[in-house]
């Protein structure tokens, strides 16, 4: 069963290695054992064993720390692992020391990326390309200053000014109902 001192060893391999570190397979589950062993000995109410109370509690508070900077460890890992699988390829061993939860959460970031980097490539070799139109619209209202994707300033306008913009902007403004399309064929 985890104790207190194997958690602690376990948080001390993975902070001091670069590679991720194998965890017993059930880990979470004997961690969930140790946690409420752990809250049954600090709830026990007697006087006569007030330290052994006080020192469980204090063990409890470590040991939810541990496990917090444990996981935070492991998430860092497994995002430049993800970054890594992306563009070479993962080894064996490092998917191999993953939690089961912590390789479904790999796969499927992992796939993200890939449809990402796709998407990308289909894009960038016009297979893809999205025609940015620019749309007409009739301001219902005042529009202060603001940046555009691009990082532009656009603005002010005022009230009934009619503009053309880029549709996804002109798209913003009208569903924030500040704006409304022009028929641009009449």
């Amino acid at each position: 069963m985890l104790g207190y001192n194997e958690l602690y060893e376990v948080l001390r391999k993975e902070k001091y290695s670069e590679q991720l570190q194998e965890l017993p397979k059930n880990f979470l589950e004997e961690y969930k054992e140790y946690l409420a062993q752990q809250k049954a000995m600090s709830e026990i109410d007697s006087e006569l064993f007030s330290d052994s109370q006080a020192k469980s509690r204090k063990q409890l508070e470590n040991a939810l720390t541990i496990f917090r900077e444990l996981i935070l460890k492991r998430k860092r890992k497994i995002l430049n692992l993800i970054f890594v699988a992306t563009e070479t390829g993962i080894m064996k061993k490092d998917y191999e020391n993953m939690l089961q939860h912590e390789k479904e959460i790999f796969d499927s970031m992992v796939k993200i990326f890939e449809n990402s980097d796709t998407g990308l490539s289909k894009m960038l070799a016009n297979k893809e390309v999205q025609i940015m139109k620019n749309k007409m619209i009739l301001l219902k209202q005042d529009v202060e200053q603001f940046l555009d994707h691009t990082g532009n300033f656009i603005g002010p306008f005022k009230s009934g000014d009619l503009i053309k913009l880029d549709s996804s902007i002109a798209q913003i403004l009208v569903e924030e109902k500040k704006a409304s399309y022009v028929d641009e064929n009449n």
